[in-house]
């Protein structure tokens, strides 16, 4: 293991078990990031105005962002097994404050996900959607180090592989519009609302 990664493990993961309340915190959202993220998905495809279809557009295209930053970590990790810091490390020498499966450590499957989400709605969506998945995406990044089952580089190389994942797909994104269409048709939003008025300023976000 490289001198970068264990210096910084331990400074990140030494500050756990001292706090309990920010470490309910750290482990709750290294535990339940993905399951956060559906929730802030839920949240604003019915918060925005009813109308809005550029906006629930780009919550599609982060969605898939983060299914191909996951199908891309998968790929990494059949090529390259790198083993977990509870692995590795002798007992008492790390905080270990969730229950994990010794499997491929390399990259964050949560980090990668998460940075995802977040470059995919990065420009296309309202400013509280993107800034809070963002901020999520952080959170989430230093709770998987701080919780004892990734190294720093892990999370790095997660966040690489999220927000390529997003550029990707938003270069992609109108391959998407079907879907999207699909969502709005199904919950009456967007061309499909029954109102009879479409304000311009609806359309254009």
């Amino acid at each position: 293991m490289n001198h970068f990664d264990i210096t910084l493990y331990h400074f990140i993961n030494d500050l756990s078990g001292h706090v309990h309340w920010i470490d309910a915190i750290m482990a709750f959202f290294s535990k339940y990031g993905l399951e956060i993220y559906a929730a802030l998905f839920i949240a604003a495809w019915f918060a925005l105005p009813r109308r809005e279809e550029k906006k629930r557009h780009q919550l599609v295209v982060s969605f898939f962002a983060g299914v191909l930053a996951l199908l891309v970590n998968v790929l990494i990790s059949h090529i390259w097994y790198r083993q977990r810091p509870f692995v590795v490390l002798p007992p008492g020498d790390y905080h270990q404050l969730i229950p994990h499966a010794a499997d491929a450590s390399f990259p964050s499957d949560h980090t990668s996900g998460s940075f995802a989400f977040a470059a995919g709605a990065w420009g296309g969506t309202s400013k509280w959607v993107s800034r809070t998945f963002l901020a999520v995406a952080i959170i989430e990044m230093v709770s998987r180090v701080y919780c004892g089952v990734h190294w720093p580089t892990d999370v790095i190389g997660g966040m690489v592989v999220g927000v390529l994942s997003g550029i990707v797909i938003r270069y992609f994104s109108k391959w998407l519009r079907p879907v999207t269409a699909l969502g709005l048709w199904l919950f009456r939003f967007g061309r499909f609302a029954r109102a009879n008025v479409v304000r311009d300023t609806d359309l254009k976000g």
